[in-house]
């Protein structure tokens, strides 16, 4: 009941200590991942190329910032990472699974039915990609996805 006696006071001050405590994490120190050098575009990330830097009371980090190694580690940079700059994850990309220009079983699977065959990419692609791919006996130009062990599933169209 004493709260009804404080009134409006009270609902101000328990605001206020509300959003102070809810701000105040997001002021902590937190620990970002930089480059130590400078990483080239198509270059393999590795943690030796990386150092991790604390950032001082009231920096925050931009939003889509990797700030975990495991997040970086054996990714490839799509554009030049230069030394003490944050690094974007849409800078980053997968490892490509399949080469342009490598040989790759193309599969076809419908219920009791599966056909393999071999092909030639047109495309680099990882794990989840659509590419395009050459069947080597016909000529004909598929398009499909590759799969974790570095197959190619194609389907009906």
């Amino acid at each position: 009941m004493i709260r009804l006696a404080l009134g409006p006071y009270f609902r101000r001050l328990a605001l206020a200590l509300a959003l102070a405590m809810g701000v105040a994490p997001a002021f902590a120190d937190e620990v970002v991942l930089i480059p130590n050098r400078v990483i080239y575009p198509g270059e393999t990330i590795g943690l030796a190329a990386l150092k991790e830097v604390t950032l001082g009371a009231g920096k925050r980090k931009p939003q889509g910032v990797v700030t975990v190694a495991a997040d970086l580690e054996g990714k490839i940079a799509k554009r030049t990472l230069l030394p003490g700059r944050y690094i974007p994850a849409t800078a980053l990309r997968d490892a490509w699974l399949v080469e342009q220009g490598a040989p790759v079983l193309i599969n076809f699977v419908v219920d009791s039915l599966s056909i393999t065959a071999s092909a030639i990419s047109l495309q680099p692609g990882s794990a989840g990609d659509l590419i395009k791919v050459r069947n080597v006996d016909s000529g004909k130009v598929l398009t499909g996805t590759v799969m974790a062990d570095g197959t190619i599933r194609v389907s009906a169209s």
